[in-house]
């Protein structure tokens, strides 16, 4: 789906669209997926890359911190990338506890055979239904919206950069500040500040 007239940078939403979009999936699998990328900011092509190890000390029991293991997050122009850990937001505990896998795989987003974890691109178009069905195909939105929109739901909530690049990867504020979105009132905000 296009990010239409953005420049191509995926939409923000707020978390009444975030809602709205998760009410419209229809398992508890991929509802989670949503979770971990509203709850985290990591990429799609990492999470469905996750272990159920990554993510549980034991069925059923969430990690307080998900660990992105190096090896499945986007790799930078220089060959590297960080392992992190992210800890485990309230509401996505719950969304955790409530998962059940299907199977006995060690991918926590097993495809049907169990050996291999979802392909990202039908992770994409589950989002993408409900997108539609929620009424906002215009929007601009994509798996990068989830990321996009946790840095900037830290940024308004006062995270100091140096904090969010932690969660993000990104070196220096040269890469992370694009994800930055201002919004009319915080311009207006601003302004009447003077």
């Amino acid at each position: 789906m296009p990010k239409n007239n953005r420049i191509g940078k995926a939409a923000v939403i707020t978390d009444a669209e975030y809602s709205k979009i998760r009410r419209k999936i229809l398992t508890e699998k991929y509802k989670l997926l949503l979770d971990l990328g509203w709850f985290t900011g990591e990429r799609w092509g990492a999470l469905v890359k996750l272990r159920v190890s990554d993510v549980y000390d034991r069925p059923g029991i969430p990690k307080t911190d998900i660990i992105f293991p190096a090896i499945i997050r986007k790799h930078r122009p220089d060959g590297t990338a960080d392992t992190t850990e992210i800890p485990v937001h309230p509401t996505l505990k719950e969304s955790l506890e409530r998962y059940e896998p299907k199977t006995t795989s060690e991918w926590l987003f097993p495809s049907r055979c169990g050996t291999k974890p979802i392909v990202w691109k039908n992770a994409y178009n589950i989002l993408m239904a409900a997108v539609e069905k929620a009424g906002y195909e215009a929007k601009g939105i994509s798996t990068h919206t989830m990321r996009r929109s946790f840095v900037n739901r830290l940024r308004r909530n006062g995270i100091e950069k140096e904090i969010i690049r932690t969660f993000t990867g990104h070196r220096d504020n040269k890469g992370l500040d694009p994800y930055f979105e201002i919004e009319a009132d915080e311009r207006r905000g601003a302004i009447a500040t003077l």
